[in-house]
């Protein structure tokens, strides 16, 4: 069979499907999927026979997850979904991530309120994780601007990286058994403490299996009084976290992307703070080729002018063919391909509904 890409595009009506060859000349629309319902997570899952996971936020039916074993071209609900507890309290607002795990029918989920569900059976049944979800700061933690959200899971060895806006980074060196939070360096504007243990608005949290240990974030920046805590990195598995923003136009934003195949090359999507759109109404990405000690500003193809759309937090992905190809989708329901690692930028389709994520795999 030859390679296909398959980018998966969660929207605010529901899930689309566009399928290329992989000379990405033409991309093939299908969908929506969920018709009407809100789309926040999506995972091409790649281990075995390829499946498409997406959530499907029903405000009327409650939480599903829908699933494809055939790349995309019709979807059907699992047995169940992430629930909490009866005797809990908490009701489940959303689902914000999905992640493979180590074992082929392991799979792992962020929801809203912020807590993590585990499932051994493809997502036929869900667990919700004790370690984090029942963590002694986790009532504590309060909403972002996009709610309560365990947005980002990441796996590293026996590691579990865990990025929850608004509680910030936690950590399990047990593979889930308990977390703790590890945020030394993690600034917050919004605080009184600049550096507080727990509490940071944490956009998103990249990684890459060739630097083990290495992690990108984005934090939530931008703040005058407090300059540098919008973009960061750690060496040594979230320990410790150091600014690498400088060069930057702006350290507020939501997505950090890394290289597929070279850890040192990174992406992200510098906005204006309070308005959330692209400075000066001049969209471009920015890449740092040196781990983030300078970057580059990447602008060919987009309008050079009053264009202020807004890309959230998962709304940027890169495929992993030879020369790697960038994804951004828009609030504002444009879908962009940047070509030669993001060096040419081309609308691939310009009206869709408002765009939530972004997920790509060749397969």
């Amino acid at each position: 069979m030859p390679e296909r890409v398959i980018l998966c595009l969660g929207t605010k009506k529901g899930l689309f499907v566009a399928e290329a060859a992989k000379t990405r000349r033409r991309f093939e629309l299908r969908g929506p999927f969920g018709p009407g319902v809100s789309v926040n997570a999506a995972l091409v899952d790649r281990r075995g026979k390829p499946r498409i996971y997406a959530s499907s936020c029903n405000p009327f039916f409650g939480m599903k997850v829908l699933r494809s074993t055939d790349l995309g071209k019709s979807f059907k609900e699992t047995k169940s979904a992430p629930s909490f507890p009866k005797d809990d309290g908490r009701a489940l607002a959303n689902i914000w991530s999905l992640e493979a795990g180590h074992d082929t029918k392991d799979l792992w989920c962020g929801v809203e309120p912020a807590a993590l569900f585990h499932s051994d059976d493809g997502g036929d049944s869900w667990e919700m994780v004790p370690g984090i979800s029942n963590h002694e700061h986790a009532r504590q933690w309060q909403p972002g601007g996009g709610g309560l959200c365990m947005h980002t899971i990441l796996m590293d060895g026996e590691r579990i990286h865990l990025g929850i806006s608004t509680g910030g980074h936690y950590l399990s060196e047990d593979r889930g058994q308990s977390f703790r939070p590890a945020n030394n360096g993690i600034g917050a504007g919004f605080v009184p403490d600049p550096f507080p243990e727990w509490g940071q608005c944490v956009h998103k949290i990249a990684g890459h299996p060739d630097a083990p240990g290495r992690f990108y974030l984005q934090n939530h920046g931008g703040w005058d009084e407090r300059p540098g805590i919008g973009v960061l990195r750690s060496d040594d598995h979230g320990h410790t976290w150091r600014s690498i923003s400088k060069g930057l136009p702006s350290d507020f934003g939501f997505p950090i992307v890394v290289h597929p195949h070279n850890p040192e090359v990174v992406y992200v999507v510098p906005l204006v703070p309070m308005t959330r759109t692209c400075p000066d109404g001049s969209p471009a990405v920015w890449r740092s080729e040196n781990g983030g000690d300078s970057w580059k500003r990447l602008a060919k193809g987009f309008p050079r002018k009053d264009s202020y759309f807004t890309v959230l937090r998962d709304a940027l992905d890169i495929d992993d063919l030879k020369s790697p190809a960038l994804y951004l989708g828009t609030t504002t329901g444009q879908l962009w391909m940047g070509r030669e690692g993001g060096e040419e930028w081309t609308c691939l389709f310009d009206s869709l509904p408002p765009i939530h994520c972004v997920k790509v795999a060749v397969v």
